[in-house]
């Protein structure tokens, strides 16, 4: 005949751990993954920006034709974002852009033209 074993309060201990360990690890998972993609966005944002200042300076020099801002609000659209200032001064253009994201907006400005003008992206 087998002894019975004594019933002691540390049993089933292993699945309440097991369990508070699973819902760390799922609720960490749930607020950084929002927070990472916000990065992703971020990044978008600032490429899109990027493309809206080259168009309007490209436009703006002449290399490509129509108004500079249209030509910035189009690539901001063709990357997911839209311009919310455009200022062309010479040949250096500046843009804001704005995407949203889960209720925030997303900011980011850029300016280009050309390398040796003065006031330009490089000096």
């Amino acid at each position: 005949m087998r002894p019975r074993r004594a019933s002691t309060p540390e049993r089933g201990s292993g699945t309440v751990l097991m369990l508070g360990v699973l819902g760390a690890v799922v609720l960490l998972t749930a607020v950084l993954l929002p927070l990472f993609a916000a990065l992703v966005v971020g990044q978008m944002v600032q490429g899109a920006a990027d493309a809206a200042a080259l168009a309007a300076a490209d436009t703006a020099s002449g290399a490509v034709a129509g108004v500079p801002c249209a030509a910035a609000a189009e690539a901001a659209k063709l990357n997911g974002a839209s311009v919310t200032v455009c200022t062309v001064e010479g040949l250096i253009s500046s843009v804001t852009a704005m995407r949203g994201y889960l209720g925030f907006e997303l900011v980011a400005q850029a300016r280009a033209g050309p390398p040796d003008s003065p006031g330009g992206p490089a000096g």
